[in-house]
């Protein structure tokens, strides 16, 4: 059986289509490195797509700064459009209220999804996009089951679909990463939201490590170059 090169360089992308043949898609976008291969593939595809950066989660506001101008950097580079959503973290701590010790992928990052989800299928309501999807189910980290169902559960309240497309597969979290070290993203080292960096800054001093340093870190290019001369 041959073997698939998925590689950026390599990789032939199929032409995808919306699941009933959806004209606009608002793509909710968390960060530019998730982001990067499924704006390619969109691109790629010909989908008309709107970039809609909402995060309030993202904690502190130069973090989310940094992790948005990111986003923005590469959608002009697509010359793809993209909407800054209200950075609205004082709902988000009122939603949150009580889950201040929830795990990763528990009940908080529920809340959060879904949060986030509802003002993405708002505003594609509001502005004629017939379908929404999300960056967030590319990361290995997260529970793309989770997200799903944030996703259809959020889509269905303004009668917007939710594409659950599985970008992970035939190469996706490989490439995700290959293009954002081709394209030097800022690489955050925490989810975004307080508790997160909070949680990965305890984990970081029981292994003896020293606590995030934010804004310093990007990914790079030539690391990826001697990884593959390894």
């Amino acid at each position: 059986m041959s073997i698939v090169n998925y590689s950026l360089d390599a990789y032939e992308r199929p032409k995808l289509s919306p699941p009933n043949g959806e004209k606009r898609l608002l793509l909710h976008s968390c960060c530019a490195p998730c982001a990067g291969e499924i704006m390619e593939a969109v691109a790629s595809a010909d989908i008309e797509t709107t970039i809609f950066f909402y995060n309030p989660n993202i904690h502190p506001v130069d973090e989310y700064e940094l992790r948005k101008e990111e986003n923005v950097r590469f959608a002009k580079k697509l010359g793809m459009a993209i909407v800054d959503g209200d950075y609205d973290k004082d709902e988000w701590f009122e939603r949150t209220k009580g889950q201040e010790n929830e795990p990763e992928r528990g009940a908080r990052c529920t809340t959060c999804f879904d949060m986030r989800f509802e003002v993405t299928a708002k505003y594609a309501k509001e502005h004629g996009f017939d379908l929404i999807s999300s960056t967030l189910g590319i990361s290995r980290w997260k529970d793309m089951n989770q997200i799903n169902g944030c996703g259809h559960r959020s889509g269905a309240l303004y009668d917007v679909p939710y594409w659950d497309f599985n970008w992970r597969k035939k190469g996706g979290s490989s490439r995700m990463l290959e293009l954002s070290k081709k394209e030097e993203f800022y690489q955050q080292e925490y989810c975004g939201c307080v508790y997160s960096l909070r949680d990965t800054n305890r984990w970081r001093a029981s292994k003896g490590r020293d606590k995030i340093e934010r804004g310093v870190k990007f990914y790079q290019e030539a690391k990826l170059k001697l990884a593959q001369n390894d």
